[in-house]
């Protein structure tokens, strides 16, 4: 039997509140699912909020990755997902081209002693746990500059991985030097090393996008994601994380003009008035954008007949590991 998005959204709420069960999503996720979430946010911040809820089970609305977080913070949690999607730029790397990556700056004259992995949250727990045996931690894009200027008191040199933008645009920020891995440049030369790994959605972006907005409307202001390539982020008024992004734009007066460079879902229900897309096309997360209401009903139903389905589980040495990456980042 086919159920109206109504009738789906009225089941759902009336299931999750019988059977205990906290929904957790994120804000590229399509309306209609963010709208019966509990816990609502990015990633890390909502692996951090699931923390000090008491309910057993945890349905994550998301991809594999965050869903993984949760796990990894609190392991006592059930996490389970309506559908475990793949972040593209997390499946970018994993823990044989990380392998690879440092044996590339060995044939550099890079020892793995004088490194300093980051991982990007925007990776799997297995990733993060190989950063963490190297003494590395994890980073958000709300606090990579935080992360890295700590990191360089180390006197050692930054493997970023897995997103060559935003290391090259923290770099950039910091007055630094940066390379990609394989674009031929000599990493002995660099501050952070950055692996190439990029996010497809903010790589639809570009100069031109700015450039048209600014000619039709004077005086628009321009604000971005750091995971926009460099050439977009030097262009913008303002460059920040999801929330950061969120509330400089409530700070605007109503009037004022901007067009924002990240995920089309989130950006669309910012504000009614006086808000744009930068891109022509229409810049949506193809695996944020999987979980529909009624994938979310089944995930119920599943628990309700005491058979859950895509429960996330991890391994406990990478749990421990993946852990300590996270914990460094957060006592930082």
């Amino acid at each position: 039997m086919k159920f109206t998005n109504d009738e789906l959204k009225d089941k759902i709420i009336e299931m999750k509140k019988r059977l205990h069960v906290t929904i957790v999503a994120h804000y590229y996720q399509r309306d209609e699912v963010f709208d019966i979430a509990d816990i609502t946010g990015d990633s890390l911040e909502l692996a951090r909020k699931t923390q000090d809820d008491d309910n057993e089970f945890v349905l994550f609305c998301g991809v594999g990755f965050m869903g993984q977080s949760v796990k990894v913070l609190t392991p006592s949690k059930r996490v389970v997902m309506p559908k475990i999607a793949c972040c593209a730029m997390a499946r970018m790397i994993d823990t044989l081209y990380f392998d690879e990556s440092v044996e590339f700056l060995q044939k550099h004259d890079i020892k793995p002693e004088d490194v300093l992995p980051i991982t990007y949250i925007n990776s799997n727990a297995d990733v993060k746990a190989k950063v963490a045996k190297m003494g590395g931690m994890v980073c958000t894009s709300a606090n990579a500059k935080t992360i890295i200027t700590k990191a360089l008191q180390e006197g050692k040199k930054i493997l970023f991985v897995p997103d060559r933008c935003l290391g090259q645009n923290i770099a950039n920020m910091m007055g630094l030097k940066s390379c990609v891995i394989g674009d031929g440049t000599d990493p002995r030369e660099a501050d952070i090393i950055c692996y190439d790994g990029f996010c497809s959605v903010h790589q639809l972006f570009s100069v031109d996008d700015i450039a048209f907005y600014r000619k039709k409307y004077p005086g628009i202001l321009i604000a971005v994601h750091p995971e926009c390539d460099p050439a977009i982020c030097q262009a913008a008024d303002f460059v920040g994380s999801t929330s950061q992004l969120i509330n400089y734009i409530k700070a605007l007066p109503a009037d004022q003009k901007v067009a924002v460079g990240t995920e089309f879902n989130m950006v669309n229900r910012l504000r009614e008035k006086n808000t744009y897309i930068l891109s022509s096309t229409k810049p949506e997360c193809p695996t944020m954008n999987e979980t529909t209401l009624e994938d979310v009903y089944l995930t119920l139903k599943a628990i309700e007949d005491k058979n859950p389905i895509n429960e996330i589980f991890v391994d406990e040495d990478v749990q421990k590991w993946a852990k300590i990456a996270l914990d460094r980042m957060m006592a930082l």
